[in-house]
């Protein structure tokens, strides 16, 4: 098997939003993460990836990792520990940053959608895998880590194509006076008047809703477009909703919009958001929500729009990935 280079980033703050107290959300334990972090490198270690980086955190993770590599050593990993650590996102941005460089040919996530998406802009062309450990969902996989592992492996290590097993998604951009954000699942105007918790759990002040998807059986935001307008992952289209009070407007959604809360949610209309088209936001005095996260504070009178675009992350198909590793015998042996 051949040499790779591979990267693991763990949030160690992802499911334990604001959300967890109001909605009764689990919250993933500190051990579980670390847990799937030993997971990923084992299966690492299968697959033939003879370095590989890990995420360093003060909640933790990188803690019992380490504690667990002294019982059982396994050649080849190293932790981003050079950087000081901030328990911001900004962590998440910068071990990305240090597996990019390092040449990394896959980098696993693990985190809910607002981690998938800061690693997803720091990863630039590296194929990303994003693991479900967060509050919200839409975006990660629910994977067990070990498959995912053996995938990622094999693709870091070139013995899986990835251009045969990745494909791009769509992104949406958000453009203001002074910033630039993306989001992978969700963009949202509210007319709340400061970011806050940052986690957005009651729509009753939503008034824009634009998704890169929609499923029907998704959480989140872009659930409530998956009952009235339902887009695949692979469309090349978006969807657009305007929102308003229940009771003023001509359609009412009992939408999940996190775990254990399904609220209503009133809609005014929708439409099919195509790529590249740029949309106006009427957010002045207002907050813009990305990935279900409160991020951006607009003054009075100032303005934003967003945009659909086809270049945002490459993800890993895990299932596409274990069929090619099947096609091809790269997990098995033929003993005489």
């Amino acid at each position: 098997m051949g040499a790779g280079v591979a990267g693991i980033v763990a949030n160690p703050a992802s499911g334990r939003d604001i959300r967890r107290l109001v909605a009764q959300a689990s919250v993933f334990p500190t051990a579980e993460k670390a847990n799937m972090v030993q997971r990923l490198l084992a299966a690492f270690a299968v697959a033939g990836v003879e370095r590989t980086l890990v995420s360093t955190d003060l909640g933790g993770i990188s803690a019992a990792v380490h504690r667990h590599l002294q019982r059982e050593p396994q050649p080849g990993v190293e932790f981003c520990d050079k950087d000081p650590i901030t328990g911001t996102a900004q962590d998440t941005v910068t071990a990305v940053q240090r597996m990019v460089d390092a040449g990394a040919g896959v980098i696993v996530c693990l985190g809910g959608d607002g981690t998938a998406r800061v690693a997803a802009k720091a990863a630039q062309e590296v194929p990303l895998l994003a693991l479900s450990t967060g509050t919200n969902n839409a975006f990660p996989q629910m994977r067990e880590a070990t498959v995912a592992g053996l995938a990622a492996g094999l693709i870091a290590t070139n013995q899986v194509d990835a251009d045969l097993v990745t494909h791009r998604v769509s992104k949406l951009e958000v453009v203001t006076k002074n910033r630039r954000e993306i989001a992978l699942v969700d963009v949202a105007v509210t007319l709340s008047k400061h970011v806050g918790a940052r986690a957005l759990w009651d729509p009753t002040a939503l008034t824009e809703l634009y998704c890169t998807f929609a499923e029907p059986d998704g959480i989140g935001l872009s659930s409530i477009a998956g009952q009235l307008c339902p887009s695949p992952r692979s469309s090349a289209d978006g969807v657009a909703l305007k929102l308003g009070p229940v009771g003023v407007t001509q359609h009412v959604v009992h939408a999940p919009i996190a775990p254990g809360l399904v609220k209503a949610v009133g809609v005014r209309g929708w439409g099919v958001l195509k790529q590249g088209m740029r949309v106006d936001l009427a957010a002045g005095g207002g907050v813009i929500a990305v990935d279900g996260e409160r991020e951006l504070e607009l003054k009075q009178g100032e303005g934003a729009y967003v945009e659909l675009r086809s270049d945002g992350p490459w993800c890993v198909d895990v299932r596409a990935a274990m069929a090619e590793a099947s096609r091809q015998g790269l997990l098995r042996t033929k003993t005489e």
